[in-house]
């Protein structure tokens, strides 16, 4: 087992990891930036080395200096969390290099299935539904217009090496390609520094509905069954729950065993995530793969009462796994907590958080970072912390979800508080009725 771990990363993902550790008896080493000193990550670790200025490049995408940090403490291995370098293959591959242990996938794992495209391919070579688009990446419009016309509109472009919305483009009609073409190139060659995209039949109407895996070092892989995250933003996820109230216990097997055989075609080590989408009828493709632990784990971890922290730790120490499969007993819901205003677009909200009260009481987690008197830096993602409900069904755990909210306080900043009251008293939402499209046909500012 490792005698220590340095985690790359900051705010509330550090934090739990390094709770893990101490519960494992494993000696932790946090890095943070100039603007993040008086983090708790930094606080409650046993060693903490500062790797730079508040911009993400010069500290948490500094592979040198996190490098670097891990061999002045003598850390035996690196713990990426989510974002920053966690599914950097380069990073992973330093990593190998320099005998530390990379707390997640090889380089080769990370390869096959960081490039969206490469992904397709590999789930296509496993058996598992794909949706319909293009044979790799498109060469140029006509190109483009020739597999519109095969497949049929709508379609969606997408950046082969994207994330969070950048370089998408949904096209309905023939005559709106060219445009959205070269839209989404020159916003993806910005992004990611590679404008290559690739088309896909859009499905309307979808549920984004993911499957937790885990794989070890002597290729066995299990599954511990779906989180449903349609509740999204600009592509950016807001609230997930487990399970989902579309599975069926024969989707959740087909889903599961797909999911299985994806991981299994790269021998994939660690804690991972197919991502899928559904249609109304039931009908699943494979859309991406996240090669690391995923913002919304806890959902999992009160469902089926399992440390996902401490099983990728676990693996990578060369613990095989049980190789059994595990299914949802409660019902689990996650709120992200974002510093932003959502009657104002969502816009961030850094600033010094004056009054902070966290909800408690039975069924009720936080994880979170901030505390009363901290300040919120303007330079890194904006959620300060999930606020996560577990009960014996989805209308405690709905109902257990609005109490909690109503007595989370923040002051001094604006957050998705409100926004989230009023989800959990919509009847939609209550019924399970909701897609990827929800928050575009609902205005919650009136309701």
């Amino acid at each position: 087992m490792f005698k220590k771990i340095l985690i790359a990363n900051r705010g509330e993902i550090a934090l739990r990891i390094i709770r893990t550790c101490h519960e494992m008896g494993i000696k932790t080493v946090a890095v943070y930036s100039t603007a993040d000193k008086d983090s708790l990550h930094v606080k409650f670790a046993d060693e903490a080395i500062c790797i730079g200025p508040p911009a993400s490049k010069d500290s948490y995408l500094n592979i040198a200096n996190i490098i670097a940090a891990a061999e002045i403490t003598n850390a035996d291995a690196i713990h990426p969390g989510y974002g920053f370098l966690s599914e950097n293959a380069r990073f992973s591959e330093i990593c190998q290099l320099n005998k530390i242990k990379f707390i997640g996938p090889t380089p080769e794992m990370i390869n096959a299935m960081g490039d969206k495209n490469n992904a397709k391919e590999t789930a296509k070579k496993a058996g598992a539904p794909v949706i319909p688009g293009s044979d790799g990446l498109l060469e140029n419009v006509e190109h483009a217009k020739s597999i519109a016309k095969e497949i049929g509109y709508p379609v969606i472009l997408k950046a082969t090496a994207g994330g969070g919305g950048k370089g998408m483009r949904v096209v309905w009609e023939e005559d709106q390609l060219e445009s959205a073409f070269n839209t989404a190139t020159t916003e993806a060659q910005a992004a990611f520094g590679n404008g290559a995209v690739y088309m896909e039949k859009f499905i309307e109407e979808p549920r984004h509905i993911e499957i937790q895996v885990v794989g070890d070092q002597y290729g066995k892989v299990c599954h511990l069954s779906e989180r449903d995250c349609s509740i999204q933003r600009r592509h950016q996820k807001l609230v997930e729950e487990t399970p989902s109230p579309f599975m069926t216990p024969e989707l959740r097997d087909k889903m599961g065993e797909a999911a299985i055989k994806i991981a299994s075609a790269i021998n994939y080590e660690g804690v991972g995530t197919i991502e899928f989408l559904v249609d109304k009828h039931g009908n699943f493709y494979f859309m991406e793969m996240n090669t690391r632990i995923q913002v919304e784990h806890p959902i999992t971890e009160e469902v089926i009462n399992y440390d996902l922290i401490r099983e990728q730790i676990l693996v990578a120490a060369g613990v095989p796994i049980s190789g059994k499969n595990y299914y949802p007993q409660l019902h689990a819901i996650e709120c992200r907590i974002n510093a932003e205003d959502p009657f104002n677009d969502f816009r961030p909200s850094p600033g010094k958080i004056t009054t902070l009260h966290t909800p408690g009481g039975h069924g009720v987690r936080v994880d979170s970072h901030i505390y009363s008197g901290y300040v919120i830096p303007p330079y890194y993602d904006s959620m300060v912390g999930k606020l996560i409900t577990v009960a014996q069904t989805r209308e405690e755990a709905i109902a257990k979800m609005h109490r909690a909210l109503s007595e989370y306080v923040i002051e001094g900043i604006k957050t998705t508080i409100p926004f989230h009251l009023k989800l959990m008293e919509n009847e939609d939402f209550k019924k399970g009725n909701y897609s990827t499209k929800f928050l575009e046909q609902w205005n919650f500012k009136e309701a």
